[in-house]
């Protein structure tokens, strides 16, 4: 249990789990809440559900790493939890959906699909998340720091 909690005193890891947590908010916001001309958890569920054919059970677990997740990484609170789950939840629809299109977003309007490469960067700073913890100012570190001080 002390393993996911512990972290270093790193301004870098707060910089990654912020700007991580910001941007996955905004990406589950509107499947959870309708905001940013999202249509909310029914039709994300269904969507998952129905058009994806995954198990609702799974749907939900997506729809939570984008919506929980956040809010953990920004407190940093069991950082690597959420950035396990963000991490999942970037790969499964890279190996599902984007990758027949390749690298790169539709930014032109040419491809039939949107590619993986906004997926690289949230899967790769997930990663350092999910090995390093959350860093300066974590709920974790806080943790960590007063179980040590019990032993």
């Amino acid at each position: 249990m002390p393993q996911l909690f512990q972290t270093q005193d790193e301004w870098s890891l707060l910089m990654l789990r912020v700007v991580l947590g910001i941007v996955i908010f905004a990406h589950g916001a509107p499947k959870v809440f309708g905001w940013f001309g999202g249509h909310g958890l029914e039709a994300a569920m269904t969507g998952f559900t129905v058009s994806m054919h995954l198990p609702w059970f799974f749907a939900l677990l997506a729809i939570l790493a984008e919506s929980l997740g956040p809010l953990g990484l920004l407190m940093g609170f069991l950082t690597r939890v959420a950035a396990l789950g963000i991490l999942c939840e970037m790969i499964v629809p890279v190996w599902l959906v984007h990758w027949p299109y390749g690298f790169f977003m539709n930014w032109w309007g040419k491809q039939k699909g949107e590619g993986f490469e906004y997926h690289l960067p949230v899967v790769g700073i997930s990663f350092a998340l999910l090995l390093a913890g959350g860093g300066k100012w974590s709920v974790d570190r806080w943790i960590a720091g007063h179980k040590r001080r019990e032993r």
